[in-house]
């Protein structure tokens, strides 16, 4: 029954408008005042407990990798790519930022990044093309959520973390199920083209491929850096993300020479604020989590669990549903150092491997990124094309049903998943 207290102060807390990290921290600190016997300071020892996980030093570096390639003109580069191999194609354009967004998504490990980054550059690009305003906004902010999908993932360093996994293994697995989703979103996007009969642009030959992917080749070089480097045995994910942070920064001051140094305070303050608002969540997530801990949550849950018989096709339904449900209110960080430990024992008991469900996680985060009412990706949309919250909302829903396609295949084919994990492993 106390427990059941603490999850009714949590929600009366959101629904009311109190920030996620706050709503956190405020019910743990209320419930063990009042329902246990440890002492607050327990509070203070986990916050600079979370700040000792080496794992989440990456969390900082990749922020501001992503900030450096925002600002240093990457993004403009990987878009004249992505729109010399399919912008001759029916919803070219369209076409070409999905594409646009998996490579951003290769390298800055952020989906309102991703959404910034691309949606800034091709949603006006469209729109004087001749796209409808909402076909533009839904399918850039959808596409947008391979950002935490596609490795490197911040997500997937904050799961690794909670569930003591390998975050080599989480970003080698996130690969396939990446270009799954990718994929599909490329052939709705272009039969949704095809329908309606929205404009291409000229073939202009394979010379041209080739001088656009010279021009991205700096960009592109990062995943090598990051990707190659972890699984060559070379540095760890969180020397990969320093590396990829100082990389990003010199060939945005250096080579492209897209900002300058008096630009560098900024870019460094932004990726410090949002470094703040997600390590303070996590920081108030672990606090919630230990309460729950301490309480035998994840131990009685998996035992209900057990008992009521349910199959694995069964048990990964009902986490779908309320991870689904939870990605409406929550933030993904706070919702993987909730869950995760409470759904990660089950899972094992179950014969369910770690990785998978890591990436079935993820995925449904990804979802959540494009549904209210605290889709980042609504509100980034939003603010980039003047649009209410509602009409990006609308304008995104028949493109949440893609992802929906590509959250059950990975989730009942874990091959996707593991395929590549069983090659480098």
């Amino acid at each position: 029954m106390s427990v059941t207290l603490l999850f009714i102060g949590l929600l009366i807390l959101l629904l009311i408008g109190v920030p996620i990290a706050i709503s956190l921290g405020l019910s743990s600190l209320t419930f063990l005042m009042l329902a246990t016997e440890e002492s607050p300071t327990i509070i203070a020892q986990k916050m600079f407990d979370t700040m000792e996980h080496t794992t989440l030093l990456a969390i900082p570096f990749f922020i501001l990798s992503s900030h450096f390639l925002t600002t240093g003109g990457v993004s403009k580069r990987l878009v004249e790519f992505a729109k010399s191999m399919v912008g001759w194609m029916h919803g070219g354009l369209a076409m070409a930022g999905v594409v646009a967004c998996m490579l951003f998504a290769a390298i800055s490990g952020s989906s309102p990044a991703t959404v910034v980054a691309i949606g800034s550059i091709l949603i006006p690009g469209m729109i004087q093309a001749g796209y409808d305003k909402r076909f533009a906004v839904g399918v850039i902010a959808t596409a947008g959520s391979m950002g935490i999908l596609i490795p490197p993932s911040i997500p997937m360093i904050v799961y690794a973390d909670a569930v003591e996994e390998s975050v080599g293994k989480m970003f080698i697995a996130g690969i396939l199920p990446g270009i799954l989703m990718g994929t599909l979103l490329l052939i709705a996007t272009w039969v949704t083209a095809r329908r309606l009969n929205m404009p291409r642009d000229e073939w202009k030959g394979f010379g041209h491929i080739f001088t656009t992917f010279r021009h991205a080749f700096s960009g592109l070089f990062l995943i090598f850096i990051v990707v190659g480097g972890i699984y060559g045995g070379v540095f760890t994910p969180t020397e990969a993300a320093a590396v990829a942070a100082v990389y990003s920064a010199f060939i945005a001051l250096f080579v492209h020479k897209d900002m300058s140094f008096k630009d560098v305070p900024r870019v460094m303050l932004d990726a410090a604020k949002m470094t703040s608002v997600i390590m303070f969540i996590i920081a108030c997530a672990m606090i919630f989590a230990h309460t729950l801990t301490e309480e035998q949550v994840p131990q009685n849950l998996s035992r209900m669990v057990i008992e009521q018989n349910l199959s694995p096709e069964s048990f990964l339904l009902l986490v779908n549903v309320i991870l689904w449900f939870a990605g409406d209110f929550m933030e993904p960080s706070a919702i993987l150092l909730i869950l995760a430990p409470l759904f990660h024992p089950i899972a094992v008991s179950m014969g369910i491997d770690p990785i998978p469900m890591g990436i079935i996680m993820t995925t449904n985060m990804e979802v959540g990124m494009i549904t209210p009412p605290v889709g980042l990706n609504l509100y980034v949309a939003a603010g980039l094309t003047g649009m209410s919250l509602a009409q990006v909302t609308r304008a995104a829903l028949p493109w949440m049903g893609v992802l929906i396609i590509a959250l059950l295949l990975i989730t009942y084919i874990p091959w996707f998943s593991l395929y590549l994990v069983g090659l480098l492993y």
